[in-house]
């Protein structure tokens, strides 16, 4: 097969990690005999070095034109940045901000999995953790609180705020649909998140979601309201598979989930829309300080390509190769500086990305 991959590195580490990711793909190509073709988008400070903005048409155009878009990271060091003296519509995050609008991306997908060899890392205890957990969070990425109307006004003598959470029963579905649709690739449950005691945005979130499950007799559904599941995720992370909740919750659990598994380093992400479309990217930031060292973790990176092969390009057998090789890498002992461990080997981000595409085959 024949596919089209936009590739945003971007700033700080990211040109370093995207290299890497871009590696273990070729290999995926050369061995399942498949074929890609990149073609490079500027965004965030890399664009504003170049163009003056932090994203043009033409980038939009380019990523919109490709089957998915693969990014490394944005933004840099907000004190010492000439990027962070411009208005804030032209830093490198409003570039980010302007894609996810641009291609409609109202899905975002956070896996949180606790590796083996990793659990160290966990800040749970050893009877909590168990066998380990694997989740992803599917998060409603563009209603709710943080896009609804907002206002600050003097309201005789007192100074008071408004923010207004909306949902409509199409943005429901859409991102219930999703979330039903991974489970099935999965271990076929569903956790949607709410607090539908209180709310009535919730109410209508609850009554859809139902209404989707209908279509899904294979997997299983159940309600949980927001509190509890926070409660649950330090309790008994094992529990959850796919958990499918709104935006500003969204916001907050992934968080939570993603310290719980220790490392930041190895946490993949991807936003969708309504197709099979999808911008992945590592959910860890620029990290300016450590950029041309040759010590950034890629497999955060890495992992975020194969949930490219695996949602967008509907290549599970190639997904599960590069998953395969990661744990593989972990188990042998290699670790790059920021999940090294006494006894275990360290590597730099090169020799990562060279093992990695080295045990897919």
């Amino acid at each position: 097969m024949n596919y089209n991959i936009a590739l945003i590195p971007g700033d700080g580490i990211g040109p370093e990690i995207v290299a890497e990711a871009k590696k273990v793909l070729d290999q995926v190509c050369q061995v399942y005999g498949h074929t890609f073709t990149y073609e490079e988008v500027l965004l965030g400070g890399a664009s504003i070095d170049v163009h003056g903005v932090p994203l043009t048409e033409e980038a939009i155009a380019t990523a919109k034109n490709s089957d998915a878009v693969l990014m490394g990271s944005i933004g840099g060091d907000a004190k010492t940045s000439p990027w962070y003296q411009l208005e804030p519509s032209k830093r490198p995050e409003a570039g980010l901000l302007a894609i996810r609008k641009a291609l409609n991306l109202f899905a975002n997908l956070r896996p949180a999995y606790l590796y083996n060899e990793l659990k160290g890392a966990c800040p749970l205890k050893e009877e909590v953790i168990g066998e380990g957990f694997d989740m992803i969070i599917v998060r409603e990425l563009t209603g709710g609180l943080y896009f609804g109307e907002r206002k600050t006004f003097d309201d005789n003598g007192v100074m008071t705020a408004v923010d207004t959470l909306s949902y409509n029963e199409k943005e429901i579905r859409r991102i219930a649909v999703k979330a039903f649709d991974i489970a099935r690739k999965r271990k076929k449950k569903v956790t949607s998140v709410d607090k539908a005691n209180v709310l009535d945005s919730s109410r209508l979130w609850r009554k859809v979601v139902e209404e989707v499950a209908k279509e899904y007799p294979d997997v299983t559904l159940e309600h949980m309201l927001v509190d509890n599941c926070a409660m649950q995720l330090v309790h008994n992370p094992a529990q959850f598979d796919v958990i499918l909740t709104e935006n500003m919750f969204g916001d907050i659990l992934s968080d939570e989930a993603s310290m719980v598994t220790g490392s930041i380093g190895m946490l993949s992400s991807a936003s969708l829309n309504e197709t099979k479309f999808g911008l992945y990217e590592p959910s860890h930031g620029s990290a300016p300080d450590i950029a041309g060292k040759g010590i950034a973790n890629p497999l955060a990176t890495i992992l975020s390509a194969a949930m490219m092969l695996r949602y967008s390009l509907d290549l599970d057998q190639e997904a599960d190769a590069v998953e395969a090789a990661v744990q593989k890498v972990l188990t042998e002992g290699y670790r790059t500086v920021d999940i090294m461990s006494e006894g275990m080997k360290q590597v730099g981000t090169t020799q990562m990305g060279d093992l990695i595409a080295s045990y897919i085959g």
